[in-house]
């Protein structure tokens, strides 16, 4: 018999909206931008994924991007297939772009449709794209509604303060992005291997079989618009969730296999001609970023090419 792959009971999920972004942000674990496709997830799919997330034992979840509200109704549609499928909304994430776009509107309907409580990122990251004073505006305003809401990540507002609150500011404005990202907490993939590879020192990796048994663990774990299950911090794999939910054949997914089994000595042997950078890899899963990357081009169908390219794109 076959053997079958699965998740553990489900903890909290978050949604991915949609993949594209009005910023590129260098910390960004999905290599969201404005560039990424423009898809936005469907009445159908949102309906599904709530159906399985809660046969799964999901009780909570948040709904993130992209920026999704970038898509309104889109977004409204999202939480009412929420509220149907009996899970709970805890927050919504947003880089308060949208400030200027009937905001208050906005805010009002969200309460109505029962999202009560918003994510504002304000941080270097962000005050690349988005003036700091967007998400202080939109906090003044979710106050002035009735909208909960939390500022992520708040302490990096003293550090904003000396800068001008109505524009956006380069990345040398704003600082020493290897002490940034050290403050800020980054799980290193997406595009922030790039800030790795620029502070973290190199060498060689120790190719054993240790196996990444964690590509299945649940918590936090994300679904996207596709229907895919993304492993919690191994953004660039993916499975559809059904299968991730109720089993997956052990041999159907060759990359996410062999990282599953033997790790990063199994991804290398798949990989075949990939020739190592070098100097060597700050860390194992800066190399296993590198060899998916490198995979991705040859259609395995858990890797996304769009993903890969656009984690580089924006440096």
């Amino acid at each position: 018999m076959e053997r079958k792959l699965k998740t553990p009971k489900l903890t909290h999920c978050g949604i991915i909206a949609n993949y594209q972004c009005t910023a590129a942000c260098r910390h960004c674990l999905y290599a969201c931008s404005p560039a990424r496709s423009p898809g936005y997830i469907s009445r159908k799919t949102a309906r599904e994924i709530g159906r399985l997330l809660r046969a799964g034992g999901c009780e909570a979840v948040h709904i993130g991007g992209g920026e999704p509200f970038l898509d309104f109704d889109g977004l409204l549609s999202l939480i009412s297939e929420v509220h149907r499928a009996g899970i709970g909304l805890e927050y919504i994430e947003t880089n308060a772009y949208w400030i200027e776009e009937e905001a208050q509107t906005k805010l009002e309907r969200l309460l109505e449709a029962g999202g009560t409580t918003l994510c504002i990122s304000i941080d270097p990251f962000h005050a690349e794209y988005v003036p700091y004073s967007y998400p202080l505006r939109l906090q003044d305003l979710c106050e002035q509604t009735g909208m909960k809401y939390f500022l992520w990540q708040s302490r990096f507002i003293p550090a904003l303060t000396n800068l001008d609150p109505l524009k956006t500011h380069t990345w040398a404005e704003l600082g020493n992005r290897g002490e940034i990202a050290q403050r800020y907490g980054i799980h290193w993939g997406g595009r922030a291997v790039n800030i790795e590879e620029e502070y973290a020192p190199r060498g060689n990796i120790i190719l054993d079989a240790s196996p990444c048994s964690g590509l299945l663990s649940t918590g936090p774990f994300h679904a996207d618009l596709l229907g895919n299950f993304i492993p919690p911090g191994c953004t660039g794999l993916r499975l559809p969730l059904a299968e991730a939910v109720e089993g997956v054949s052990a041999g159907k997914y060759p990359v996410f296999g062999a990282l599953y089994f033997r790790g990063i000595r199994g991804l290398l042997d798949l990989a075949g001609d990939f020739v190592p950078a070098p100097g060597g890899y700050p860390s194992k899963c800066n190399l296993c970023f590198h060899l998916r990357r490198h995979l991705a081009d040859q259609g395995f169908p858990e890797l996304d090419k769009e993903y890969y390219e656009a984690a580089l794109a924006y440096w």
